[in-house]
């Protein structure tokens, strides 16, 4: 089972890059649309 995990990971570094790059966006992007989500909720309550 880890020796087939470790087979798919590519040895050129570049893929590595792209991939942690990718994968670090799609979680900002998370982030910052599950902040501008909550704000809106609460904005929309009105509770100050």
């Amino acid at each position: 089972m880890l020796d087939t995990l470790i087979g798919l990971i590519p040895d050129d570094p570049v893929i590595i890059a792209v991939v942690v790059i990718l994968l670090s966006l799609v979680f900002f992007a998370y982030l910052l649309l599950r902040r501008t989500v909550l704000e809106f909720r609460d904005g929309m309550r009105g509770d100050r």
